[in-house]
């Protein structure tokens, strides 16, 4: 895949089919190492360093309130790409905040590292289609973030290779995003990103089990690594084992640049993928034996195979449907304490209904709060 084609084909198309009147369609760009910034006109184009994790979100939204007092945005048509390094941000953009979305596009790259913060959900996806572009020869690494995303039921569309960059960006733009869908389906672990469209969870309950909703989580590695400080590698380098080709300034640790890792507790390691694979099912703690190729020595070093520290272990889930032909708004949760509806003005009145139990009407439009055993209240 060529960057600078595909900077000025957007260019191009940008002037042709792609031309849109006011308000402007938005896309929030995340460009990879070459950072190249396609430039469309008619559309409002926010390019943005984002990584995959909050601190990503954070400046994606602070770049949509910029572009939003700089020129009026068309709210169903907003989308966020990424070129290589920067693919991983899109697919955690698309679950974390999947209603800012119409659709995303990830040219090249892999969501490996979005996957092991474990905070993709593929129920959060139901209304962001994924589009991905893989470049090149499908490795080891990339079929199992493929695999892990397809059983989480992440709505995935890949393009085939021979799609043209020119016909993935119109299926992006063929998308549109609805400002209130009459269903939806919405999945976390933090109550800062408790916010799905019209549905809000604002408490959680461990105690409010419910086995009708399983998680979506796409499954993380562990995110075992070995305790001999940083170090980096190229995981398609041919073998024997891992090499060496990266180590942080002042590094004080058992490695040298050069080096390769061939077995780990006495497990030989072939390549790169060999490796990652190894670590990622690796559940618990331990003391291990570490080989290293240096030159023609072979070095036995001891170390310990160490696990993160997970956060937001526990999650909550909820679906929501409104029924205009009953005028009813339909509710199943799990781990939800408490949750808010924001109501459209042709929805009400509208009766509610919390996992099996009648909690009175809506009357008017607005914010609604539900709470356990309590009838259905305005916002305060």
């Amino acid at each position: 895949m060529s960057r600078k084609f595909f900077a000025l084909w957007l260019a191009a198309v940008g002037a042709s089919a792609l031309l849109c009147a006011e308000p402007a369609p938005l896309l929030v760009y995340i460009p990879g190492s070459s950072g190249q910034v396609p430039q469309l006109q008619g559309w409002e184009v926010v390019p943005v360093r984002a990584v995959p994790d909050d601190s990503g979100i954070a400046a994606i939204e602070s770049a949509i309130e910029t572009a939003r007092k700089r020129r009026e945005i068309d709210p169903v048509r907003t989308y966020i790409a990424g070129d290589g390094e920067g693919a991983a941000a899109v697919f955690y953009a698309a679950s974390r905040r999947p209603d800012l979305w119409a659709a995303a596009l990830a040219l090249g790259g892999n969501p490996k590292a979005a996957i092991d913060t474990g905070r993709l959900f593929g129920g959060n996806t139901a209304l962001v289609p994924v589009l991905w572009l893989v470049a090149g020869n499908e490795s080891p690494l990339l079929r199992r973030s493929k695999e892990k995303l397809a059983a989480a039921g992440f709505n995935l569309k890949l393009l085939p290779q021979n799609t043209t960059l020119q016909e993935a960006l119109a299926q992006l733009a063929g998308h549109s995003r609805y400002a209130t869908p009459s269903e939806v389906d919405c999945e976390t672990g933090s109550l800062a990103f408790g916010r799905c469209y019209w549905v809000e969870i604002t408490k959680f309950d461990p105690g409010q089990r419910n086995d009708v909703l399983p998680t979506t989580r796409v499954v993380p590695g562990s995110g075992a690594g070995l305790a001999v400080g940083g170090f980096g590698f190229n995981p398609g380098a041919p073998g024997p084992g891992v090499l060496v080709e990266w180590l942080p300034d002042n590094y004080k640790g058992p490695l040298k640049l050069g080096d390769r890792i061939v077995a780990v507790a006495g497990k030989e390691i072939t390549d790169g993928y060999a490796y990652v694979n190894m670590m990622d099912d690796i559940q618990a703690e331990k003391r291990v034996g570490v080989i290293l190729q240096r030159g023609k020595e072979r070095i036995r070093i001891e170390t310990r195979i160490v696990l993160p520290q997970r956060s937001e272990t526990f999650t909550a889930r909820v679906q929501a449907r409104y029924f205009p032909d009953s005028k009813e708004v339909l509710v199943i949760s799990r781990g939800v304490g408490e949750l808010r509806l924001m109501l459209p003005e042709y929805w009400a009145p509208a009766g509610i209904n919390w996992n099996g139990n009648q909690l009175g009407t809506a009357d008017s439009a607005g914010c609604w709060v539900l709470a356990p055993g309590q009838k259905a209240r305005k916002c305060s």
